[in-house]
């Protein structure tokens, strides 16, 4: 028997991942979280001190509640990110497997004096995303009822004799959750909710949905040479909760009114780029595209769109220059892409495309 040749091994995972998408944007998907982790913070000043470290108002939040942050160096630069979850007894930071070595040991340079104390919590919990608009149905299917949950609020739950923590989780786009149980109880959870309905999902299907979220990931879209302002992602910040790491930047940021270049979305015209791509106009380089991907919506043709995530001048925005990269034209448009819903992506204020 002849072996499939490599194209038509390609061809088939594409396929399989476009019916991943289309489930995560239609139905529901599920996906296992083995790329997060967990630092549990503890001690009388772990308040005081974690919100003295990072942007957002951790402060005022209530047990069960969480917000998003960066964590920067003195210059303003992000050298991590991370969601924060307040519990009776700790702080809970939610962040990529990958940035919990850095993190503690950036974290661990400013105890001082302070009863604080930090541990890598990711051993011994597993976790999965269940993503889609029917999402919440399909839970209370299985008896975790997640409605009245807010955004980034997480709640535990029984289920079959186990305690689950839920947490509902941001997206632009479609209902998100989380799932948080010991190893055992997490694969019966995956086994249950596909038998109900729900489509495994993989990296290369997640992927996409980010690049349609508009969702930067710290390492690719976000390096240690970014600005927070920059990024876009002003739900990370709060600019009345007192001194933090950083601060002063983040203020003279602010009271400028505005920063020299801005996260911002694409649709690409031409050879899909790497990663990288620099942006030109006028002859000269304006930006980088950071995330580049064709994806196959959910439509009746079949549609493939280039799409991309990248920074670039705010004048080249404002001037509604042409943007070029080698090997064709990237067209700003606006974030999440609409193309999700799934219509074409719209262009962005100033935009001169017409869909």
């Amino acid at each position: 028997m002849t072996p499939p040749a490599q194209s038509e091994i390609a061809t088939a995972s594409t396929s399989s991942s476009a019916a991943q998408l289309t489930a995560q944007l239609r139905e529901t998907g599920v996906s296992r979280l083995d790329h997060m982790g967990w630092i549990r913070v503890t001690g009388e000043d772990r308040v005081r001190w974690l919100n003295g470290m990072v942007t957002n108002s951790i402060q005022q939040l209530q047990n069960g509640e969480g917000n998003y942050n960066f964590l920067l160096s003195v210059q303003g630069r992000i050298q991590g990110d991370a969601t924060i979850f307040a519990e009776p007894d700790a702080l809970l930071m939610e962040t990529a497997a990958t940035q919990v070595p850095g993190l503690m040991a950036l974290l661990d340079r400013f105890i001082i004096m302070d009863d604080v104390e930090l541990a890598d919590a990711t051993a011994g919990q597993s976790g999965l995303l269940i993503a889609g608009p029917k999402a919440a149905s399909l839970l209370a299917r299985i008896g975790l009822h997640v409605e009245h949950l807010g955004v980034l609020e997480k709640q535990s739950m029984p289920w079959d004799a186990a305690q689950i923590r839920v947490i509902h989780t941001e997206s632009p786009l479609i209902p998100r959750f989380e799932l948080w149980a010991d190893a055992n109880t997490i694969s019966k959870l995956l086994e249950t909710l596909q038998n109900a309905g729900a489509v495994l999902c993989e990296v290369q299907s997640l992927e996409w949905l980010r690049i349609l979220e508009g969702t930067p990931l710290y390492g690719t879209d976000i390096r240690d040479r970014e600005l927070p302002q920059e990024t876009g992602q002003t739900r990370a910040l709060h600019f009345a909760k007192g001194c933090y790491l950083g601060q002063e930047i983040v203020e003279r940021i602010r009271s400028r009114g505005n920063v020299h270049r801005t996260f911002s979305a694409f649709r690409l015209e031409g050879q899909l780029p790497a990663g990288g791509a620099p942006l030109e106009a006028d002859g000269k380089q304006v930006g980088e595209l950071t995330s580049t991907a064709a994806i196959p919506l959910p439509t009746d043709h079949a549609t493939i769109v280039q799409l991309a995530l990248g920074y670039v001048r705010r004048e080249a925005l404002d001037r509604s220059l042409s943007l070029h990269y080698p090997g064709g034209v990237a067209v700003p448009v606006s974030l999440p892409f609409s193309a999700a819903a799934p219509s074409a992506p719209q262009p962005a204020s100033g935009s001169s495309e017409r869909v």
